[in-house]
């Protein structure tokens, strides 16, 4: 397992503070590590997509299932606000204990 303290260097994630994604990562990281895991939590470094781990140099754990969230998105075309209505679009996220660094020597 990882050091909490390996992913404060990495970049800061897109979280814009939804309260509902914070409430549904507590809980997720309750049930798979603990109420004392809550106080390592930090939505803008250690909770990624997967594709945000990979950018950063790890990948998730074989195995490993993710937190279900969503995300509220407006239409845009080129650059340009096509709609005035949000839509809804899920997004999978991954703990820092579900990953690992890559390891670039193994095949």
């Amino acid at each position: 397992m990882q050091n909490i303290k390996e992913f404060e260097n990495i970049p800061i994630t897109t979280y814009k503070g939804s309260v509902a994604t914070k409430a549904l990562a507590e809980e997720f990281i309750k049930e798979k590590y603990g109420v004392a895991e809550i106080k390592n939590m930090d939505c803008e470094h250690n909770l990624r997509t997967f594709n945000s781990w990979l950018k950063c140099g790890y990948r998730v754990r074989k195995g490993e299932k993710a937190l279900k969230s969503y995300t509220f998105l407006q239409e845009t075309k080129n650059g340009e606000l096509v709609l005035r209505k949000y839509y809804r679009r899920p997004v999978f996220l991954f703990y820092y204990r579900q990953v690992e660094p890559i390891n670039h020597n193994q095949n």
